[in-house]
């Protein structure tokens, strides 16, 4: 089955509309692993919108007791100051995004033309020195795969925003086998498959019918709205019960 990383960046925006530290954010991460997620996920933004720089070495040491079985996945985009959380904590993965460092939300996948390629490929390697994999984000294109596998990537996260739309619209199906498409020839390449970015109950279990051989979803924005009404530990359950289906 599908692994469920739960994606906290929500739960830390709605704790930094307000100097009280409510709601924990830690707190919550315990909620998810208590629920069943198999990993957190955390997108540490330079602007501190949401996950803050502190709160890294805080999660690290709440995920202590059950990594590497549980494991903690930091995106964002390479420079270095990603560089310097990721020496601070050895996540098991990081997921590389080409968001500019002002981007409202990430919205597109690495090309990995030469310019890319310069940037991400000794990031790559200098990540993977501190003995985690790389996963790069990247859009349902199966022809940017023999770039993922030049670059030195353990996998792609594939983008499924534009899916989540579609499913929404009623018009999936192509989205779908684009997806579907990526994550085949990402396999054959021996590579990891991620996906993430709008996912919810309703359009899950198309999405892995699609990906048998998906290994885990990052979610977050969907998973909290449905917190509103489930209650967190219900969502988080439900999600899990999801990708288990």
């Amino acid at each position: 089955m599908a692994r469920l990383s739960v994606n906290l960046n929500k739960i830390a925006l709605l704790r930094n509309s307000r100097h009280t530290g409510v709601p924990d954010v830690k707190r919550f991460g315990h909620l998810a692993l208590e629920f069943g997620a198999q990993g957190l996920t955390i997108h540490p933004r330079p602007d501190e919108r949401h996950i803050r720089a502190s709160d890294v070495p805080m999660l690290a040491e709440l995920l202590k007791p059950h990594r590497p079985a549980i494991e903690f996945n930091i995106e964002g985009y390479p420079d270095d100051r990603l560089f310097g959380l990721l020496q601070q904590v050895t996540p098991e993965q990081t997921t590389l995004v080409p968001d500019a460092p002002d981007a409202f939300t990430s919205d597109q996948g690495w090309q990995l033309d030469d310019r890319q390629m310069a940037l991400v490929k000794p990031y790559i390697a200098r990540v993977k020195a501190l003995g985690g994999r790389v996963i790069l984000f990247v859009d349902a294109n199966p022809t940017v795969i023999p770039r993922v596998q030049a670059s030195g990537a353990d996998g792609i996260e594939i983008y499924t925003g534009p899916y989540a739309e579609a499913f929404r619209q009623g018009t999936h199906a192509p989205v779908l086998q684009a997806i579907a498409a990526t994550g085949a020839a990402a396999r054959q390449a021996g590579l990891m498959v991620n996906a993430g970015h709008d996912l919810n109950l309703h359009n899950l279990p198309p999405l892995c019918e699609a990906l048998p051989h998906l290994h885990e979803a990052s979610i977050g924005h969907e998973l909290t709205a449905d917190a509103l009404e489930r209650g967190f530990g219900a969502a988080v359950a439900a999600y899990v019960e999801a990708l288990r289906d």
